[in-house]
């Protein structure tokens, strides 16, 4: 484990100091501009523009690696998170900052997927698994301690703003005088997305979901915080308690996730953060501390929805199509983070800040309602299914990009590039992808691409 830790602690340290300042920014911007009285829908939009960047920029960083390599990316890509963090304090405009947002967005995930595509390249398959332990302890921590540090900050001005960029900058030194070597790459594989919504309907309503929470979470969070009177430092705690809360719970769970059913801890974790959010509906005024105490059973039930609605849908999909299933995964978690706090941000904008835990309830509610047990027939669990659980920490904050664009994919092995036969026709009427060899072979053992690990009602409802 020493070794381990020793072996890639340049890329551990770089991830460490450049998620303490983004998990610092992200809360800093919310309350900068509710302290302003700026509308809660601009937060909201600051905060989906960020992630809009984070799911259109994955291809994009890949793309750059690959033309001039892992250290020279992350240089760039820094330097660039750095002036847009800058040019904040020199422009004092909404719709500038939306663009510099999303700018900002794109320069992240590309720091991401040279440090993940990294780590996972020069990683053997035995010791896989430790070495992004380590990394999601990094991850983790730093979101963590970025909300704390920001309670040092009590005033609201340009400061924060330079501690970030100064983070940024920071993060480039164990990343250019680290003395590995550069991983290969080859291409990520493509979204064969009819296939999976066949497959996988659940799961991915599952996503959907959590993307909406965990968006609205790290950009109306805060200002729920604000408007029942916590000052910059409570704010910090409030949101650091809730995520350390579901950043450690998912171990213990990980263990009764591989022993159990999945669909059921899913929906008996979404009817706890449903009933958890009722009490916050404004029928009563909580003291702080009582407000903490739902934060971190909050973050249990709200930051733990993730890594089971993945684990679930690697259990029903063959090993050989587990890559393209991760970036299906990715995006629709990234699409559901770009609707969640605009949503939650016109809702409170109407009814005020009590209606954040409103819309938690919500969608906590779907999830009730939508994940069944009933609906699960088994007809294509994988070889290996239950899979192992695991850990995961919120991709929107660190990008998790590794499972999306593994530089180790084999296309001998792996057949995610490959067109799938059966196919759910377009609703146009369009005619199924042709087969390939690769995937004949499944459709002669059983695989026939039309079934579901749950039944079809499930992927109509998702693709209405």
């Amino acid at each position: 484990m020493a070794k381990t830790l020793g072996a890639f602690f340049s890329l551990y340290l770089a991830t460490l100091i450049l998620l303490l300042s983004s998990g610092l920014f992200n809360t800093y911007l919310s309350l900068r501009l509710t302290a302003q009285s700026v509308s809660e829908i601009w937060v909201g939009a600051m905060i989906a523009a960020y992630y809009f960047g984070l799911v259109l920029g994955a291809r994009f960083g890949h793309r750059l690696i690959i033309q001039v390599g892992h250290i020279r990316t992350y240089a760039a890509c820094a330097a660039l998170t750095t002036v847009t963090v800058l040019v904040m304090v020199l422009v004092d405009n909404l719709w500038f900052w939306l663009a510099v947002r999303f700018v900002a967005g794109v320069a992240m995930v590309s720091l991401f997927i040279a440090i993940e595509s990294w780590l996972n390249e020069q990683t053997e398959n035995g010791s896989r698994g430790t070495v992004f332990a380590f990394y999601m302890v990094a991850t983790g921590s730093g979101t963590v301690l970025g909300q704390l540090v920001l309670g040092e900050f009590p005033k609201l001005d340009y400061q924060p703003l330079v501690f970030v960029a100064i983070c940024s900058v920071l993060s480039l030194m164990p990343i250019t005088l680290t003395r590995r070597s550069h991983p290969a790459l080859q291409v990520p594989a493509p979204l064969a997305w009819r296939y999976y919504v066949s497959r996988v309907p659940m799961s991915l309503m599952v996503l959907f979901i959590a993307g909406m929470l965990n968006g609205a979470f790290y950009g109306l969070a805060p200002v729920y915080g604000l408007q029942h009177g916590m000052d910059t430092h409570q704010v910090g705690v409030f949101l650091a308690v809730s995520l350390a809360a579901g950043l450690v719970s998912q171990w213990p769970l990980g263990w009764l996730a591989d022993r159990s059913s999945r669909v059921r801890l899913i929906r008996i974790g979404a009817l706890l953060l449903l009933c958890l959010g009722v009490p916050l509906w404004g029928w009563y005024r909580f003291p702080y501390w009582a407000l903490v105490a739902f934060s971190a059973l909050l973050g249990i039930t709200q930051f733990t929805l993730y890594p089971m609605g993945t684990s679930f849908a690697n259990d029903n999909v063959e090993p050989e199509r587990r890559v393209g299933l991760s970036a299906l995964l990715y995006m629709v978690y990234g699409v559901g983070a770009c609707i969640g706090p605009l949503l939650a941000g016109f809702l409170m904008r109407g009814w005020g800040g009590d209606i954040y835990f409103v819309f938690v309830s919500a969608c906590a509610a779907v999830l009730v309602l939508f994940v069944r047990e009933q609906r699960v027939t088994g007809a294509h669990l994988s070889p290996d299914a239950p899979t192992q659980f695991v850990p995961m920490a919120d991709t929107l904050q660190n990008a998790h990009v590794m499972a999306v664009l593994d530089p180790r994919v084999d296309i001998e092995r792996d057949i995610s590039h490959d067109p799938v036969i059966g196919d759910p026709p377009a609703e146009g009427g369009g005619p199924p992808e042709a087969e390939s060899p690769s995937t004949r072979k499944q459709q002669d053992d059983g695989a026939d691409g039309q079934g579901d690990a749950q039944q079809v009602d499930g992927a109509q409802a998702l693709a209405k």
